[in-house]
């Protein structure tokens, strides 16, 4: 065979390592953007989800009891924060210390980032059902609660559920879309605003952690038959 020519069989061992390669290559470069990415939606779910235990900036309302039931179960700090972030920093730091195509373990950590990842998926699913539901009841605020036929006299409450169904009514419906219904809640002020404002972004938030969780359970998937990089 002439010099620099390459038999079938030598290219039928080539073309699937070259696709391995590539492959693996895919996996690495994917791992160092999803990473950066689930650690900033993590920090931003912790503040979002913090920031909600704290109305207008003040601890008063906190110590007193007078946080809706969504809030306090923090799910921004357990299930879109601290799962995430885990998951987050794993990849991270798998990703850039492959980067140079050294001897780190690599199948081994991407399954470990796969379970990770999948535990990130569960985290985020859940604060985005809590997010959903916190959105849909309303903020608990101090309101007058015989001008929306709720009962006698000012109390603290959800002026826009039904609590005896335990459902939204209309009211509850419309509100995030009829601004004027906002100043049924006179205390703490500004409070609907700064209920639908963190439930929204955290809605967001986790939103698109299930989509980058998602897509690293497939990357690690992938990690664990090819690796991160070429030369492996």
């Amino acid at each position: 065979m002439p010099p620099g020519q390459c038999s079938s069989e030598g290219w039928t061992l080539l073309a699937p390592r070259g696709i391995i390669s590539r492959v693996a290559m895919c996996v690495g470069k994917c791992s160092r953007i999803v990473g950066p990415c689930l650690l900033v939606l993590g920090m931003l779910s912790l503040a979002a989800n913090i920031l909600l235990l704290f109305p207008g900036g003040t601890s008063k309302y906190l110590v007193e009891g007078h946080i809706s039931k969504q809030a306090k179960a923090m799910p921004g700090v357990w299930g879109g924060g601290i799962t995430v972030l885990l998951a987050a920093t794993h990849i991270t730091a798998v990703g850039w210390r492959c980067a140079g195509c050294s001897d780190c373990g690599t199948r081994r950590n991407a399954f470990i980032s796969a379970v990770l990842s999948k535990l990130a998926l569960l985290g985020a699913a859940a604060c985005f059902v809590l997010s959903g539901v916190g959105l849909t009841d309303g903020p608990l605020c101090f309101y007058n609660a015989s001008e929306h036929g709720h009962g006698h006299g000012i109390l603290w409450d959800y002026p826009f559920l039904d609590t005896s169904g335990k459902e939204p009514d209309t009211r509850a419906q419309n509100y995030l879309y009829d601004h004027r219904t906002w100043s049924t809640c006179l205390e703490p002020e500004g409070i609907v605003a700064w209920n639908v404002v963190l439930f929204s972004l955290l809605l967001l938030v986790s939103a698109t952690e299930m989509v980058l969780a998602s897509l690293q359970i497939l990357n690690g998937c992938l990690g664990c038959l090819c690796g991160f990089c070429e030369g492996k």
